[in-house]
């Protein structure tokens, strides 16, 4: 079965989903979960649901009370669905979510449901659901070990790649991840390439002997004249053989191995026009490449900036320059995030990557509809929320910043990195506004627990030297 989405649901679901969101936002969060449960009993796939459901559940048990004659009713939840995965898995589903409403977070209620979501045909929930236990604890390595197996399963080999890296960086002593790890990298790049369709690699190139050059090379890392003998080597069987990927890109990578970005970006792209795009990877590369150079050059203009006066000759040249680079980065990394948007419409995820990289670049405007839509992903949220205050607050649209961050911050009770932030952003826009009591007020929440955060010090002590009075 695959994933539905918000459009896809019937009007009668959509009209409940337009409440629990709504709900959520006056932190009704009863209300939402009962609205939530309703619509993912009519329908189990839309996960986007599910997402949020499991986020005004954990929200809820964090600022509830704890009582200590309370007695978890889990164990016999858990048991009665474990009883109904094989002849009624959509059943125990449900089962499961009634017990993770009280303990969102309860271990085996969400491994039971990943059995359960296997069995329903619903990777993606039981992929959401080992999702949540490491939420809880990112450290979790079998948690991790399970959760790099599905994505196996599914052949997302980039996300499996991603889960082993994180195990070996808590335990890199773990020779199974390791080893998956690489296995996942390799198959990975078979799938890309196109490898998988043809009885070896060499099948994917005409001439054998080209093949057998090429796979040597590869093996080989070259400097200086011998780094060139390849470079003519292998122009010179291209120009045999124009039509050739593989030469091209072999050409990309020793151009790149040389420092010649100009140059390697360039076959990169003219690779990739052979492939007429379907080969990712090498426009990935040539983009990659780009964004490099732009560093690069970055960081040479920063240099010069931060070691010259503004009255020497060539400053305010470098500094228009310096400019430019930035603005042709920012373009290059919202390109990038409005293709993977593309390509992924109904990821929130990405949505809220692209609204963030369009804010970084100062379009705000163009910022806000990716935000809305990344405020539906309960991972991404609170973020979403704390950027849309700052993009009303840069469109002077005051009264919707204070709303976004008065709302985003109250759903956050420690006072964390992130609630800093929104607190900060909000003490800001009140600022804008006039409101300089509340201004200060806000500063004094952070100062409260962190004397050192940004100029929150400045800003609070200087407001009670404004109201000693003179001699």
């Amino acid at each position: 079965m695959t994933v539905k989405t918000e459009k896809e649901l019937s009007e009668a679901l959509r009209a409940l989903w337009l409440k629990a969101v709504a709900a959520i936002e006056l932190r009704n969060f009863g209300y939402a979960i009962s609205l939530l449960q309703e619509i993912l009993k009519q329908e189990p796939q839309f996960l986007t649901g599910r997402q949020l459901l499991r986020r005004a559940e954990v929200t809820r048990s964090k600022s509830a009370k704890k009582s200590f004659f309370n007695i978890s009713t889990a164990p016999i939840g858990v048991m009665k669905a474990q009883r109904e995965i094989k002849k009624h898995p959509q059943r125990a589903v449900e089962i499961l979510e009634r017990v993770l409403e009280d303990e969102p977070y309860n271990r085996q209620a969400n491994l039971a449901l990943k059995d359960a979501a296997l069995a329903a045909g619903s990777p993606e929930t039981a992929v959401f659901a080992l999702q949540t236990l490491l939420e809880e604890n990112p450290r979790d390595v079998k948690v991790l070990h399970e959760l790099g197996r599905l994505y196996r399963q599914q052949g997302d080999h980039e996300q499996e790649v991603e889960i082993y890296n994180r195990i070996t960086a808590i335990n890199p002593l773990d020779a199974e991840a390791l080893r998956l790890g690489k296995d996942a990298s390799a198959r990975g790049s078979m799938k890309r390439g196109g490898w998988t369709q043809a009885e070896s690699y060499r099948d994917l190139i005409k001439d054998k002997e080209v093949a057998i050059s090429l796979e040597q090379q590869s093996r080989m890392h070259l400097t200086g004249e011998s780094l060139d003998q390849q470079i003519a080597e292998a122009y010179a069987l291209h120009q045999a053989e124009p039509a050739n990927v593989d030469l091209a890109r072999r050409l990309g990578g020793l151009n790149e191995q040389k420092e010649d970005f100009e140059a390697a970006i360039g076959w990169y792209e003219y690779a990739a026009d052979l492939t007429t795009g379907a080969d990712t990877g090498l426009v990935r590369k040539a983009s990659d490449l780009k964004m490099k150079c732009l560093e690069r050059e970055i960081a040479a203009h920063e240099e010069f900036l931060s070691t010259h006066d503004a009255a020497t000759e060539l400053y305010a040249t470098r500094s228009e320059e310096l400019k430019a680079a930035k603005a042709k980065l920012a373009e290059i990394v919202i390109a990038h995030a409005q293709e993977r948007v593309a390509r992924n419409p109904t990821d929130l995820q990405l949505r809220f990557e692209l609204g963030e990289n369009l804010f970084n670049a100062g379009r705000f405007r163009d910022a806000l509809p990716e935000l809305q839509r990344a405020r539906q992903n309960p991972y991404a949220r609170l973020k979403a929320m704390n950027l849309l205050g700052c993009c009303y607050r840069e469109l002077e649209m005051l009264d919707l910043a204070v709303k976004q961050l008065e709302e985003a911050s109250k759903e956050i009770l420690s006072m964390d990195a992130t609630k800093k932030e929104m607190v900060y952003n909000l003490g800001l826009v009140y600022e804008r506004m006039g409101e300089q009591e509340k201004s200060v007020a806000c500063m004094k929440q952070i100062y409260e627990v962190d004397y050192g955060y940004k100029d929150v010090a400045k800003r609070v002590e200087s407001s009670y030297a404004r109201n000693v009075p003179g001699p």
